[in-house]
């Protein structure tokens, strides 16, 4: 049975350290990785969204979050979850684009233990905050930390009701940040 909460793909970041736009890349058998998150999460979810600051994707069969305007000039997080938080009402699950390793189970497990403002995974090398389930209610929180210039979802994450779930193993949370990650997770 899908999950009535929506799904929201971050895909609006840099890139940086990719040195590309990671969110075009090939993946999975998919011409992009946005379409392969989309895919797999539409599985899951009768909603699947994409967030970004602008379309990149022509005749992408998922409906956008773009990020609010006001805030046009600034690249963090936050404000894609800003505008993600101030469109739903509930929970919402966010993924990065970038974490294609985070799987079924793991979505599930976060689902299963729905409960406070978040719910976000962590394992031995600390919290994933690009992953998980936040609610609408924080929407004001991320907007004050915005206007402060504090763009940390970590440490909203320590200052709001968050339950924290704990996973072993440490290949969900693997992102694709540089190209070498990329070429390597190509390889199965």
């Amino acid at each position: 049975m899908k999950s009535k909460i929506p799904a929201v793909i971050f895909a609006g970041g840099k890139s940086s350290r990719m040195g590309r736009d990671k969110a075009l890349l090939p993946f999975g058998g998919e011409k992009t990785l946005t379409e392969y998150q989309a895919k797999r999460l539409s599985e899951l979810f009768d909603e699947v969204y994409i967030s970004w600051k602008s379309d990149k994707i022509e005749n992408l069969n998922y409906p956008k979050i773009y990020d609010l305007e006001q805030y046009s000039d600034i690249s963090a997080p936050t404000v894609g979850l800003l505008s993600i938080l101030q469109k739903f009402n509930g929970y919402v699950f966010i993924i990065s684009v970038d974490s294609p390793f985070f799987e079924k189970s793991e979505i599930e497990r976060l689902l299963e233990t729905l409960s406070g403002d978040a719910v976000i995974p962590q394992n031995s090398n600390g919290i994933e905050p690009l992953i998980g389930v936040y609610h609408s209610s924080l929407a004001e929180k991320v907007k004050t930390m915005i206007e402060s210039e504090n763009h940390r979802l970590r440490w909203l994450l320590k200052n709001v009701d968050t339950n924290f779930i704990d996973f072993s193993e440490d290949r969900p949370f693997k992102n694709l940040n540089y190209f070498e990650e990329y070429k390597e997770a190509l390889k199965g």
